[in-house]
């Protein structure tokens, strides 16, 4: 490998620590950090060309095709990235679990400010296309549901494996989509705060779990977003940020239990908003440059 290549890779490990960074606070997309730093469509071309041949030319010790099949998904690509994804979330569950346990009215006033102000710039987005305005009527279904659904009891669920498999699987769907958390989801079906301490002891069967679920949910489902997207874009988004702003209700509700809404939780509220303008100058930056580059 040429030092050029190395370079590039490292680069690419501290993209991924940016994204693990993002993926793991709710309210903030790590496939948005994707699009920001120019990877978002490297990254869903080699999901996307993650075949079953390649566990099947494993299994049958045809190390041939198991090498045209790793060059075909970008392996040292998805290698370097999982790496810096993995480090950044394993590293930042013990803060998390920290502020959310000594802090928690101020830690969920600010993921809040995250999804409000995520929710709202991508509602502008569909709204400022004119071929788009129908689609904002599925932000209201989006937001009937959400809301609906936040006020069901998640902590029936339990933790068991099952559930933290299936959290993976819907979790790692809105993780690569642009704008939407995964880490909400998961806060969502109240597995956020089980996952983060599983992180800390690095408890395998739980995390395995959530892995596994994550893991296929990309492979079923990649192709299929990348379906909707381009034929159902603005709806698609319009019904998933109808749902993250509906849910919300959930975070009011902790956040009243917690202390309600004083001074500082509403400025911590202003902080998350912040820090999702901040985000999207950065993309709108990233998006001028690559029209200006040939």
């Amino acid at each position: 490998m040429s030092v050029s290549s190395k370079t590039e890779y490292i680069f690419i490990f501290l993209k991924g620590l940016f994204m693990g960074t993002c993926d793991i606070i709710p309210g903030v997309s790590g496939g948005t950090i994707a699009l920001i730093t120019g990877i978002y469509e490297r990254l869903i071309t080699a999901i996307g060309n993650i075949r079953p041949e390649i566990f099947i030319s494993l299994l049958r010790c045809d190390f041939g095709s198991f090498e045209e099949e790793l060059k075909r998904i970008d392996y040292l690509f998805l290698i370097s990235l999982v790496a810096g994804i993995g480090l950044a979330v394993v590293t930042l569950a013990r803060v998390i679990l920290i502020f959310l346990n000594d802090y928690t009215a101020l830690t969920y006033s600010f993921f809040f400010g995250l999804i409000v102000a995520s929710s709202v710039q991508i509602i502008l987005e569909i709204e400022h296309d004119s071929r788009n305005k129908k689609a904002l009527l599925f932000v209201i279904f989006g937001f009937i549901a959400g809301y609906l659904i936040s006020g069901l009891n998640p902590a029936a669920l339990g933790h068991s494996l099952p559930v933290l498999f299936v959290t993976g699987m819907i979790a790692i769907c809105a993780m690569i989509l642009p704008g939407i958390s995964g880490a909400y989801i998961t806060l969502l079906m109240d597995q956020y705060e089980y996952l983060l301490a599983a992180l800390k002891s690095v408890s395998l069967p739980e995390i395995i779990s959530y892995v596994t679920g994550g893991l296929i949910g990309l492979l079923l489902f990649t192709k299929v977003l990348k379906y909707l997207l381009k034929n159902y874009h603005a709806v698609m988004l319009a019904f998933l940020t109808g749902l993250m702003l509906g849910s919300t209700r959930m975070l009011i509700s902790r956040i009243e239990v917690s202390g309600g809404f004083s001074l500082s939780v509403i400025i911590l509220f202003l902080t998350g908003i912040a820090v999702i303008l901040a985000m999207e100058a950065a993309k709108r930056k990233y998006s001028a440059k690559s029209l200006k580059s040939p």
